[in-house]
C-alpha cells in the first residue's frame, strides 16, 4: 500500500465516522435454558442421529434487536430490509429526504433508510481492521469500492466475503437502479472474527456469485419443501466456494456454517448435527409458529441450540425463514470499538493511530460514496485489474 497523509478535513470526517460506527451494546430479553437456570443439564450422550426435543436441544431463546447478537467466532449480524422507492438520475431515492437525519438515517421512515448516505443510501468510505465481513445480498444491488482499488457490483443472491486483516477502507452503497419501480433491498452482513495469528494479514475479498452457491431442497413426507442455501459449510455433496485463505472458516476443524433455511408452510425438516463443541444459533426472522425440537418459538427470536445433536424444525402456517450461524469458538479475548476488532485495548488504540497516520492505503476514488453507472451490471474488478462476472 502507498503511504497516505490525510488533510485536517479528512481526518475530522474519518474520526466522526469512526465514532458513528461504534457498536452500542444491545439489551435483549432472554429465556435462559442453560444448566444452572433451573433445568437439568442436557445429557451429553444424546445420539447425533436422533432429533433433539424441547429443552434438551434449546440452550436459550433471545429476542432479536436491530443488530443480532452472535456467539464466538461471530461478532454480530445486521439484517437490512429496506423498501426503497423508485430511483432518480443520481441512483438515489426519487422521494423527499426531508425529515431524515442525513448522514445518520437509521429510523426506517416510510420503510427505508439512507444510513450514512447523503444522495445514495448506504455506507460511504469507512475503515475496518481485524475481522471479516460476509455480505449476503438477497435482493437488490450493492456497489463496493475499496482502498486497494478493487470495486464490484453484486446482489440478488451474490455474496462478498471480505477479510479486512491489517486494515482496509471500503464503501458499500445501495444504488436504486429502477427508475419506474420500487427498489427493495435485503441483505445480511455478518461479522466473523479473525484469530490473533491472522489479525494483520493482507486484505482480501472473495466474490461468490449466486449460481455458485449450493442450494439443497428437501421434501418431507407430505411433499412440503425446505431449501437450504449454503454460503459456508457443507450439506450434502456440494460445497460452496472456498472462503478467503486466512479466514477462520478456511480451517477444516472450524465447522463454520452460514446457511439460510426457507421452509414452506407446515414443512418439516431434520437439521443434521454439527461437530461436537460447535456453537449453533438459529435466527427466526420471517414467519410465525416455528417449532424447534418440539417447542414453539416466538416470532423474531434467536434460538441457541446444542450443536452436537440433530434438530427437528417444523414451520407454522406461513412460509418460514431462518438464518443458521455455527462454528467452533476461536476462544481468544475480544477488544472491539467501532470498526476495529482486536485482542487488547492497546491494539485498538494502535489501530486508531495507524488509521490516522496512514489512512489504510488512502482512497483512489473521486468521492467517499462512489457508485457505478446504472447499466454496469454485476461484476468484480480486483486490485490487479482482472474482472470477474457471473455466468
Amino acid at each position: 500500500m502507498t503511504r497516505y497523509a490525510m488533510s485536517d478535513l479528512e481526518r475530522r470526517k474519518a474520526l466522526k465516522l469512526l465514532a458513528a460506527a461504534a457498536i452500542a451494546p444491545l439489551t435483549a430479553c432472554s429465556v435462559d435454558l442453560a444448566p444452572g437456570s433451573g433445568d437439568a443439564a442436557p445429557p451429553r450422550s444424546a445420539s447425533a442421529r436422533t432429533p433433539a426435543q424441547g429443552r434438551e436441544a434449546i440452550v436459550a431463546i433471545t429476542k432479536m434487536g436491530a443488530r443480532w447478537e452472535t456467539s464466538d467466532p461471530f461478532l454480530f449480524c445486521a439484517h437490512h430490509d429496506d423498501r426503497y422507492p423508485a430511483g432518480n438520475e443520481q441512483l438515489g431515492p426519487a422521494a423527499s429526504l426531508e425529515g431524515r437525519r442525513i448522514g445518520q438515517d437509521f429510523e426506517g421512515k416510510d420503510g427505508w433508510r439512507m444510513y450514512h448516505g447523503a444522495t445514495v443510501p448506504g455506507f460511504p468510505k469507512h475503515p475496518h481492521r481485524g475481522f471479516e465481513t460476509v455480505t449476503v445480498v438477497r435482493t437488490g444491488r450493492l456497489d463496493h469500492s475499496d482502498s486497494l482499488g478493487a470495486t464490484a457490483r453484486y446482489g440478488d443472491g451474490d455474496v462478498q466475503w471480505l477479510t479486512a486483516g491489517r486494515g482496509i477502507n471500503h464503501a458499500e452503497m445501495f444504488p436504486l437502479l429502477r427508475r419506474g419501480d420500487d427498489n427493495p433491498l435485503e441483505l445480511f452482513q455478518i461479522w466473523l472474527n479473525l484469530p490473533r495469528a491472522n489479525k494483520m494479514v493482507d486484505p482480501h475479498f472473495t466474490m461468490m456469485w449466486n449460481h455458485t452457491i449450493p442450494r439443497h431442497t428437501n421434501n418431507d413426507e407430505d411433499g412440503r419443501r425446505t431449501t437450504l442455501t449454503v454460503v459456508a459449510g457443507r450439506h450434502g455433496a456440494d460445497q460452496p466456494p472456498a472462503p478467503p485463505p486466512d479466514s477462520w472458516a478456511a480451517r477444516e476443524d472450524s465447522d463454520v456454517a452460514i446457511v439460510t433455511i426457507a421452509m414452506e408452510a407446515n414443512a418439516r425438516f431434520e437439521l443434521p448435527a454439527a461437530q461436537p463443541g460447535s456453537e449453533r444459533s438459529l435466527y427466526f426472522f420471517r414467519g410465525s409458529g416455528l417449532r424447534i425440537g418440539g417447542r414453539e418459538i416466538p416470532d423474531y427470536h434467536r434460538v441457541q441450540v446444542r450443536g452436537d445433536v440433530a434438530l427437528s424444525l417444523e414451520a407454522g402456517d406461513a412460509a418460514t425463514e431462518i438464518l443458521l450461524l455455527q462454528g467452533r469458538a476461536i476462544g481468544e479475548p475480544v477488544a472491539r470499538r467501532g470498526p476495529f476488532v482486536m485482542n487488547t485495548d492497546d491494539e485498538i488504540r494502535q489501530a486508531y493511530a495507524d488509521y490516522r497516520r496512514t489512512g489504510f492505503g488512502g482512497w483512489p476514488w473521486a468521492g467517499h460514496d462512489p457508485v457505478h453507472p446504472a447499466d454496469a451490471g454485476r461484476f468484480a474488478r480486483r486490485a490487479d485489474g482482472s474482472v470477474d462476472r457471473p455466468v
